[in-house]
């Protein structure tokens, strides 16, 4: 049990003494209940940020998590039905999208990935506490009663879009397009699937007599692992190097100290010094690197998640591309490696 541990477990605890403190009259009980909800409240945002600060992200803290946000903000919703302050049908619509964003969390789970929490859902939350305030503090401040139903209108919108917009952004988890397929399972003996990007960079290197390596950073060797699941590819495949942290990136591949401090582990600049530096140490005709933020979170950086450098090169120089993925850490990561194969395939003059 450590301290965001705790923080959610204090979420789960409000739900009794929120519902006891609306129910039941007593001078000033709505407006102790409104300040027990907003306190409980921020403990959903503290938690998680306290929990990958200080690197205390546990089994407990993600079984606690959702369920805690889920009792907390539904137990509060339905007493307010029984009090006659909200419509039943508002309840059934949140707890309906709760419900279909579960279990498509957990069928993403499933498969190794997990959903990130979206700027529309987050939106969706923060207008939710909002109207549950309100919808309290208008039975002792009537006045208020008009702006609570306006933010609850709202809220409602909020929650049916951020539905519609998760189903959307993690389509993937029921449909993956060519090139996205997760490895497949099955009895002995049986293969994964080859990406068809690395089929052609085989043909195309074997072809030139061309060898590659690559060096990595947040895809954490999945492009050595595609690259290798080709049949043959010992032929031109001299190998990689997964530079993690800064320090393996300046030691092993010779990115200067202060290139990292000026540009950031995540820029065009340290993902060419990482492809050149790769090259050189391997021997390689052609040398790809990978640098971004896969997420969910930015890793404390004011740079958006998702962004990711990567950069080719051989002995007629070197050239880049920038993206910023909008899919979850799994789909940002293999949208990378589908990127560098095609960016490599481009260089060899082959059809990406």
């Amino acid at each position: 049990m450590n301290l965001p541990n705790a923080l959610t477990l204090s979420r789960l605890l409000a739900v009794p003494v929120l519902m006891a403190l609306l129910i039941v009259s007593f001078p000033y009980h709505d407006q102790l209940a409104a300040g027990v909800f907003l306190a409980a409240s921020l403990t959903d945002t503290l938690d998680g940020n306290l929990a990958r600060r200080r690197g205390q992200v546990t089994e407990l803290g993600k079984f606690l998590d959702p369920l805690a946000d889920k009792l907390f903000i539904l137990s509060v919703l339905i007493v307010l039905v029984q009090e006659g302050e909200l419509a039943a049908w508002v309840v059934v619509v949140i707890f309906g999208r709760e419900l279909l964003i579960t279990v498509l969390r957990s069928l993403s789970a499933s498969q190794g990935r997990v959903i990130a929490a979206t700027p529309w859902g987050k939106t969706k939350t923060v207008l939710q506490v909002l109207a549950v305030i309100l919808l309290i503090l208008q039975r002792p401040y009537p006045p208020l009663e008009v702006p609570a139903n306006v933010v609850v209108g709202i809220a409602v919108a909020f929650t049916v879009l951020s539905g519609i917009d998760y189903l959307w952004r993690f389509r993937h988890v029921v449909w993956r397009p060519e090139g996205l397929a997760a490895p497949a399972g099955g009895a002995p003996g049986s293969e994964s699937p080859v990406n068809p990007l690395v089929r052609r960079l085989h043909e195309a290197l074997s072809t030139r007599g061309l060898t590659l390596a690559v060096a990595e950073s947040c895809t954490g060797g999945l492009l050595a692992a595609a690259i290798t699941d080709q049949p043959g590819s010992s032929a031109y495949f001299k190998g990689g190097i997964v530079a993690y942290s800064n320090e393996i990136k300046e030691r092993l591949l010779g990115v200067p100290g202060e290139l990292l401090a000026r540009h950031g582990a995540v820029s065009a600049e340290v993902a060419r010094a990482m492809a050149e530096g790769v090259r050189r140490r391997l021997e390689a005709d052609l040398a790809l690197s990978i640098t971004g933020i896969a997420g969910p979170d930015a890793d404390g950086t004011e740079k958006p998640v998702g962004l990711t450098h990567i950069w080719v090169d051989s002995d007629r120089g070197g050239e880049g591309r920038r993206f910023v993925f909008d899919g979850d850490r799994w789909q940002n990561r293999h949208r990378a490696v589908a990127e560098a194969l095609a960016l490599a395939l481009a260089r060899v003059g082959a059809t990406p």
